[in-house]
C-alpha cells in the first residue's frame, strides 16, 4: 500500500469518477470534473493506493473551515470523506495513521468529527476524541442556529491550548460554524 496526497486541480477524471463511486452521495453522483474541482477548491486528499494505483482509501480535507469559539475566528483543516474500498481489511485504518502523521509534520491545525458508532474506529486508529463536544457546534440554517448532527470532535492536530478551547465547548459556550458568503 501507498500513501499519497493530491490537491484537488492534480486529480484525474478516472480518480474523481471514483471518489464520487466511494462516497456514493447522490446529490454528487453526477458531478462533472470541472465542477468537482470548482467545487472542492480549497481541499486536499489522502489515499491509501494498492500498486496498481487504485485507491483503497480515501479521505479529504476541508481547508475552508472555521469555527468563532468566543468570538474569535480558528481556522482548521476539516477531515472529512473517510471512505474505504473494501470494509474491514485496514485500509482506513492505514489512512487515518498515516494522514495523522502528515498532519502533525506539516503543523496543520486538524481536527474532524464522527458519531458515537465510529468511536472505537477512531480510538483504534489512536485519534484522540472529544466526546460529545461536535454537538455544541451550532450551523446556520437559513436564519436558525442549529446543532451540529455529529457528537465527537477528533483531534488529529491542534495546540494543548485549542484543543482545552474545544474540550470547554458546552450548551452555555458554543462554536459556531462560519460560512463564507
Amino acid at each position: 500500500m501507498k500513501y499519497q496526497i493530491k490537491e484537488t486541480k492534480d486529480l484525474t477524471e478516472n480518480e474523481i469518477e471514483h471518489i464520487l463511486q466511494l462516497w456514493d452521495i447522490s446529490a454528487w453522483n453526477t458531478m462533472k470534473p470541472d465542477y468537482f474541482r470548482t467545487f472542492f477548491k480549497d481541499s486536499e486528499f489522502h489515499f491509501m493506493l494498492n500498486s496498481d494505483e487504485n485507491i483503497l482509501a480515501l479521505m479529504r480535507v476541508n481547508f475552508d473551515f472555521t469555527l468563532k469559539i468566543t468570538g474569535i475566528d480558528y481556522s482548521f483543516g476539516e477531515a472529512v470523506g473517510l471512505v474505504s474500498a473494501h470494509k474491514k481489511k485496514g485500509y482506513g485504518a492505514a489512512l487515518v495513521r498515516h494522514f495523522k502523521e502528515n498532519v502533525i509534520q506539516r503543523n496543520l491545525d486538524t481536527i474532524g468529527f464522527c458519531h458515537l458508532d465510529l468511536r472505537s474506529f477512531y480510538g483504534k486508529c489512536s485519534v484522540e476524541i472529544l466526546h460529545d463536544k461536535a454537538k455544541m457546534i451550532k450551523e446556520s440554517i437559513g436564519s436558525e442556529w442549529i446543532n451540529s448532527e455529529d457528537d465527537d470532535i477528533l483531534i488529529f492536530n491542534v495546540s494543548k491550548e485549542t484543543k482545552e478551547l474545544l474540550n470547554q465547548l458546552s450548551s452555555q459556550n458554543n462554536a459556531y460554524l462560519i460560512t463564507k458568503e
